[in-house]
């Protein structure tokens, strides 16, 4: 087999979601490691009077490309954005652009879905299911598709403990629920939601589920690859260690952690904490296309699913997270949060009220947070056992050339490196805070912590007097403690005296 680069070489590839986090590593992950790519087609919809082009300006012109923009200073002229909208019929493509993508694309990457947790039932099942429905549809009319990989979650089937690498049937069929849906009014489905999605903990989980049954149903005689990421965090490596842009799951937590806002959470001490890093799960993503397209001859009779995960490989528990959290935080700001209930085997959930006092964080993003922690509260409290024989088979197909340019052999990661490396670039890159101001940071979590003994100090005076008002028996046990206390002194006193 060719290599990857040569593989994609000449080759047009269609893109969704490449505004969100995944998407624009895929974006910039293909067009620097794979410089001979034709073209890069990406469906983008207007947003806040922004059109596709402009959007896609936007993000090329980011911190995330400076290194591509430095090797390759023409690579934006090989992304064409299609203007598209996955809550529409058809996706909202014109005939035209239909025309143009049947007749071009050798490529398919399906990176697009909603990825709240709390997302109403309709509205995650269009995001989740028909919108991967629809781009199966346009799949089947392009006449050089090669091959469709689809982006799934390694949650999709969570209401298991182990999970294989194939395609399970869920508990409803996703036709029927469609049809139902279609005249259910909002109320109606919120109320029938936690019936419908069972065991599943939300609908984001139950939504994938039923759209990697949908693709195993609907794919036909297409060429289908399924990578199932777990919790995408950072990037490890690519472009450079540490990106992020977003407050979603784990970055969330560690910001809040950083900013003396959450002193505790949620969660089992010995739950795995199945972080991936976004250019693992890139990486992988390329390899499954390339490999896929590779083996149009010789195609296996299932759809080959990936469990990109970490626990079972190298695992990283969320304990663990707590104590790196905690050291980060001393070593960074000068004061480490209190270590003891972080790592507790079951963490408890308290944010300051005062918090909404707090000026690095704006009020809107303090209730994001709060929400990350919550929806990840089932995920930090149960591990699950992911099989990942197709991964491994994957790097063992591929050539030492192609394991340095497209590293997922997580084995490598070394955690503590990791997460020091996540938590700057949650600072650097979400909060847009220089590293210079760590002093400051530094005085400004001295002075939450001097607020937190205070107010403790205060509360438990107010307790004990409130106790000693209303007991003889404390009465008599603070006059024995005060008693003691003068007779200690008066003995100090005379000790000196006779010195």
């Amino acid at each position: 087999m060719v290599n990857i680069p040569e593989y994609y070489a000449g080759k047009n590839v269609l893109i969704s979601g490449a505004t969100g986090f995944m998407g624009k590593v895929l974006l910039e992950k293909l067009l620097r490691s794979c410089p001979e790519v034709r073209s890069v087609y990406v469906l983008v919809r207007s947003k806040a009077g922004q059109s596709p082009k402009a959007r896609i300006s936007e993000i090329v012109n980011s911190k995330l490309f400076e290194k591509l923009q430095q090797d390759q200073p023409d690579f934006a002229e090989k992304i064409i954005a299609v203007n598209s909208d996955l809550t529409q019929p058809e996706l909202n493509l014109s005939k035209a652009d239909q025309s143009i993508l049947a007749e071009n694309i050798d490529i398919v990457f399906h990176c697009a879905a909603t990825v709240r947790f709390s997302e109403p039932l309709k509205d995650a099942v269009q995001l989740n299911v028909l919108a991967t429905q629809m781009m199966l549809a346009l799949a089947h009319r392009m006449k050089h598709l090669e091959v469709f990989i689809h982006i799934s979650t390694a949650y999709a089937n969570c209401n298991r403990e182990l999970i294989e690498e194939v395609v399970y049937s869920p508990s409803v069929d996703y036709r029927k629920l469609i049809d139902t849906l279609d005249w259910m009014d909002d109320d109606l489905v919120s109320t029938l939601t936690p019936k419908l999605i069972g065991e599943h903990p939300n609908t984001y989980t139950f939504t994938k589920s039923l759209a990697e049954y949908m693709v195993q149903q609907e794919a036909g005689d297409l060429n289908v690859g399924i990578v199932r990421p777990s919790i995408v965090g950072a990037s490890w490596k690519e472009p450079f260690p540490g990106w992020i842009d977003n407050f979603n799951g784990p970055s969330g937590i560690f910001i809040a952690a950083g900013k003396g806002i959450l002193r505790t959470m949620r969660a089992s001490n010995n739950a795995v904490a199945d972080l991936v890093p976004v250019d693992v799960v890139i990486n992988t993503t390329l390899a499954a296309g390339w490999y896929s397209g590779s083996q149009v001859l010789n195609r296996p009779k299932s759809i080959p699913v990936y469990n990109c995960t970490t626990g079972g490989i190298n695992p990283f528990r969320w304990g663990e997270v707590g104590k790196t959290i905690s050291c980060l935080n001393a070593a960074y700001e000068g004061e480490a949060p209190d270590s003891g209930s972080l790592c507790a085997l079951t963490w408890r959930l308290m944010i300051y009220p005062h918090c909404n006092l707090i000026p690095d964080l704006p009020h809107p993003k303090q209730k994001l947070l709060f929400t990350s922690m919550m929806v990840l509260e089932y995920f930090t409290s149960h591990s699950w056992v992911w099989n990942t024989d197709n991964m491994a088979m994957l790097l063992a197909q591929m050539s030492p050339e192609d394991k340095k340019i497209f590293n997922f052999d997580v084995r490598q990661l070394h955690w503590a490196e990791y997460m020091e490396n996540y938590c700057m670039g949650t600072k650097k890159y979400v909060l847009n805070e220089e590293l210079s101001g760590l002093p400051a940071a530094r005085k400004h979590l001295n002075k939450l912590r001097n607020i937190r003994y205070t107010f403790n100090t205060i509360l438990v005076v107010f307790i004990w007097r409130i106790f000693i008002a209303r007991s003889q028996m404390a009465r008599n046990i603070w006059y024995f403690v005060v008693s003691l206390c003068f007779k200690f002194l008066s003995y100090f006193r005379a000790s000196s005296t006779m010195r």
